[in-house]
């Protein structure tokens, strides 16, 4: 009861600094400042309780632990007894547990990754997506190798078992496992066992490797869950992404601890991947993430930092599908408790814990946090769009796989020319020019008395003679109401020729 009657009516000191929307102040026209957030509305609930009034005061940085001058930190206005109190969500570091007292937890503090929006998964677009990449090198593998397996077989069969049936060559075999990959047949027909039971063995991979992939094709391009690059602080580290955070706050504190599991990030600021800045507004960070950068900060200030940039986009009239230009990573940087700070032997804890304790089992602080925002989460990573139209990226393979077949078709070409031409100049010079002259000769007798075997032969060869005509040796007769001129041949037997023009032409 003592503390109780020595706080009553007492002018406390109580500092805070920027971080909207847990803590955050505002300069009235009189000079005066004033606090707001959820720690001044638990001040508030301690202000009515124990009858007590307070002057707000900001650190002249607006940092929490302290950047580049320590000093002017809020911890430090605590630690050199400047204030009674640090009305604000600060987090509970071991490295500061010596300069102030902290309050029993307000909560647990989440830190999260929020990153410009992708167009397109990190799992993949189009043709390729089905599969994951060492999936598309085996199957890469089997192509090449099966059909070398294949000459090896049966060329091992030729020679242990004597049959009919020789080895299959290189190239046949290149193009059996080429035409069944993409569904074609063949124009081999094996005889023996062994053979059949590989090209059976290749037919059926062929076949449920295509099931697989028609399956899970059509299951992404209709209801494929989007997916992330950065979805950990380990993807941070090793991909190629820049990020940035609050310079003086508990990340940049937690990441240059040696005893701290995130200390191994703490190689990314000395390369320039990451950066730590003390801005005005949480909004001064959006274009920088805009430009590429994944902004760390705790989850309740990126919540309010995209719940006001898509009621920004609505009042422009901004069309749904397109308000959700930012998201934030599944996975969460770290994790803190935060609690109140006092200076060290101050009374004040003895007092405010009790109050703060039942606050937070009534679940008042969690309602304080998100009282602002909607009920439903902001932005999700899905945006569970009801009709998914394939774009032009899940076609891109497609385009590639046409300029790929196109070259390769150009460049076999132009090796076909080269190496026949090559031979013919081989040839040319071991041949004089008497052996070609003869070759013509004989090539042009062997096309006179050849003759297409697909059309009628001529007259002479049916009736055996060039210098007798037709019409002086043959009768006309009609034979089932049709004419015909009937001709004896020389060895005895008897021809029917058509007279009628449509038929004779055929003769002809």
């Amino acid at each position: 009861m003592s503390l109780t009657h020595n706080l009553n009516g007492k002018l406390l000191r109580i500092g805070t600094y920027n971080n909207y929307p847990l803590s955050w102040t505002i300069q009235e026209s009189n000079g005066t400042i004033t606090g707001h957030g959820v720690a001044f509305a638990i001040m508030e609930i301690l202000r009515q309780k124990f009858n007590f009034t307070f002057e707000v005061v900001v650190p002249e940085n607006n940092y929490e632990f302290g950047g580049v001058r320590p000093e002017s930190s809020l911890i430090n206005l605590v630690n050199s007894s400047k204030i009674d109190m640090a009305a604000a969500f600060l987090t509970r570091l071991v490295k500061f547990n010596k300069m102030a007292t902290f309050s029993n937890d307000l909560d647990e503090g989440v830190w999260m990754m929020m990153l410009k929006r992708p167009k397109e998964s990190a799992a993949g677009s189009g043709l390729l997506a089905p599969f994951e990449t060492y999936v598309w090198y085996l199957i890469m593998a089997a192509v090449i190798c099966y059909g070398p397996c294949i000459t090896f077989l049966t060329r091992m069969k030729s020679k242990l078992v004597r049959d009919k049936e020789g080895p299959i060559n290189l190239p046949a075999s290149i193009w059996f496992v080429y035409g069944s990959f993409i569904k074609q047949g063949t124009s081999l027909s094996p005889e023996a066992n062994t053979t059949r039971v590989l090209f059976a063995t290749w037919w059926i991979f062929i076949i449920l490797l295509s099931a697989f992939y028609t399956a899970n094709l059509t299951a992404f391009l209709t209801l494929s869950k989007f997916t992330l690059d950065i979805e950990s602080p380990k993807d941070l580290y090793k991909k190629s992404y820049r990020w940035v955070a609050a310079e003086g706050g508990a990340v940049q504190y937690t990441i240059r601890n040696p005893e701290e599991e995130l200390y191994y990030i703490n190689k990314m600021v000395s390369n320039g991947r990451a950066q730590f800045r003390s801005v005005k507004r949480d909004e001064d960070y959006l274009p920088i993430v805009r430009a590429g950068a994944v902004l760390v900060k705790e989850q309740t200030a990126i919540d309010h930092l995209m719940y006001g940039d898509y009621l920004r986009k609505a009042r422009e009239g901004v069309i749904e599908s397109e308000r959700c230009t930012y998201v934030v990573a599944p996975q969460f940087f770290m994790k803190k408790q935060r609690a109140f700070a006092y200076p060290n032997n101050t009374t004040l804890k003895i007092l405010f814990d009790t109050v703060i304790t039942n606050l937070l089992k009534a679940g008042i602080v969690n309602h304080l946090l998100h009282r602002d925002l909607p009920a439903t989460k902001i932005c999700p990573l899905d945006l569970q769009s009801k009709d998914r139209q394939l774009s032009n990226s899940d076609l891109m393979m497609t385009y590639i796989i046409m300029a790929i077949g196109l070259a390769t078709a150009v460049a076999v070409f132009i090796g076909e020319v080269f190496i026949k031409r090559s031979k013919c100049m081989n040839g040319n010079i071991n041949k004089n020019k008497d052996d070609r002259r003869k070759r013509k000769k004989s090539r042009v007798r062997f096309v006179n008395h050849s003759y297409d075997d697909s059309r009628p032969p001529p007259y002479d060869s049916l009736f055996g003679g060039k210098q007798n005509k037709i019409t002086d040796r043959a009768q006309r007769k009609i034979i089932n109401g049709r004419e015909y001129l009937v001709f004896d041949t020389a060895n005895g037997s008897t021809r029917l020729i058509p007279v009628r023009t449509p038929s004779a032409f055929l003769y002809q």
